[in-house]
């Protein structure tokens, strides 16, 4: 019987804080008796995601379902014998590995619009937070501080400019959101032609910096990969309107903390909210860490993508592509690797 490994399935987890099988009714739903699963190693609140017992958890498996677990070439040593397929429970694929799956005659697939209502307006709640200053005003009416001027006078967001950089199916439907709070969007992004923006009434900027340089707010919905990683760094942060804001919904690595915690420092940044870091938890990093003690910042967990529908759409429909591999030997409708 075929064998699905997922490595570190966070719905697997119950409030014992432990893994429970039976959680996998939407799983079990579509493997029936034709497919089995396992489960990666958890202790101490997390899984395991390398290691001897992780490796264990993958060999002889004909399918794996990763979530945070990165493929490297240890992991293709142990699923190459056996493994037809790889799935991303989510919409990034940067630690899918493309190139060493395809090298390896291994599918792999991901869900890729299964959380767009979600994340954008994830980051639009983040930017209005921002905006309006509500997370200082919370601290301070909670401390027994009322005062209307706390953290500033916010401007009105119908006069600011909000630049969205990558134009994606997130990116868009973000732009969609923010056009009734602002005066106008704008958009940057190498792979979209500007006639695409036009149609969604956002106003193309043809570089990343002339993005930056026009925009009172920037939000952040690029992919990971060699060419975007750290792309707001030092240098590019340095084009940036004065006191502009920052939103990153997408990937920790496209931003550089150090050149965050600098423009915080110097105001050239208004205020900073993301919902990703590098490492995943920013209480792990000293200058992630440092970040966060700063009145202007909002932050979450990684959790955007987040709601019942949309986790219930990513577990169901990964699992029917992995059976369709498994069962059908056909390939996945959708979210192929190139």
């Amino acid at each position: 019987m075929p064998v699905v490994a997922y490595t570190d399935p966070a719905w697997a987890v119950g409030p014992e804080g432990a893994v429970d099988a039976s959680r996998a009714d939407i799983e079990h739903g579509v493997y029936g008796a034709e497919i089995d699963m396992r489960f990666g190693p958890y202790r101490d609140g997390a899984f395991d995601v390398s290691g001897k017992e992780f490796l264990h958890t993958l060999e002889g498996a004909d399918a794996v379902a990763v979530y945070r677990a990165r493929i490297t070439q240890e992991v293709i040593d142990v699923l190459k014998p056996t493994c037809r397929v790889v799935a991303r429970q989510g919409v990034g694929v940067d630690n899918l590995n493309a190139e060493l799956l395809a090298a390896n005659g291994i599918l792999g697939f991901n869900v890729p619009d299964y959380c767009v209502d979600e994340v954008s307006s994830h980051t639009v709640a983040m930017l209005l937070a921002l905006e309006r200053g509500l997370i200082v005003q919370d601290r301070l009416v909670k401390d027994g501080k009322w005062n209307i001027h706390g953290g500033g006078v916010p401007p009105r967001t119908a006069d600011r400019r909000v630049g969205v950089i990558g134009f994606g199916r997130i990116g868009r439907a973000t732009a969609r959101k923010l056009q009734p709070f602002y005066g106008q969007i704008l958009a940057h992004d190498p792979y979209v032609h500007a006639d695409l923006m036009r149609g969604y009434g956002v106003h193309p900027r043809p570089s990343l910096a002339d993005l930056l340089a026009d925009a009172h707010a920037v939000v952040v919905h690029a992919p990971l990969d060699a060419t975007t990683r750290n792309m707001l760094n030092d240098d590019t942060l340095a084009a940036l309107t004065p006191g502009a804001l920052l939103v990153n919904t997408a990937r920790g690595a496209l931003v550089e903390p150090e050149a965050v915690l600098e423009r915080l420092r110097d105001g050239r940044l208004g205020g900073y909210a993301a919902d990703v870091f590098a490492p995943e938890n920013p209480c792990d990093h000293p200058v992630n860490k440092e970040i966060l003690t700063f009145p202007n910042t909002v932050v979450s967990s990684h959790r955007a993508f987040l709601s019942d529908a949309a986790e219930h759409s990513q577990r169901l429909r990964l699992a029917q592509e992995v059976r369709r591999v498994l069962v059908s030997g056909e390939p996945p409708l959708f979210g192929r690797l190139a």
